[in-house]
């Protein structure tokens, strides 16, 4: 079953599938967004807003994201949520 992680504004990601969360000021990252682009390989899930993450899945897309690499990164390494077994009244 795949755990699904909020990436901000109500989007969503397979949290299995990210092979990098990175800051998308350096020149390369800039390339690799720029490619993806010109593939029609990224998704741009900011909503509008200022780009402060770029995440790299294992197909080679792109995700662009307004939350930064440190709150994604804290979401994907968080314990999922246990539910509480039904208790026998």
């Amino acid at each position: 079953m795949s755990r699904m992680i909020n990436i901000g504004y109500g989007n969503v990601v397979n949290a299995e599938k990210i092979l990098a969360v990175v800051r998308p000021e350096a020149a390369p990252v800039k390339r690799m967004v720029a490619v993806a682009k010109d593939h029609d390989t990224y998704v741009d899930a900011t909503c509008g807003r200022k780009c402060k993450s770029v995440i790299v899945t294992e197909q080679g897309r792109i995700v662009l994201s307004a939350l930064l690499p440190e709150t994604i990164a804290g979401r994907v390494n968080a314990k999922p949520n246990a539910f509480p077994e039904e208790e026998n009244n």
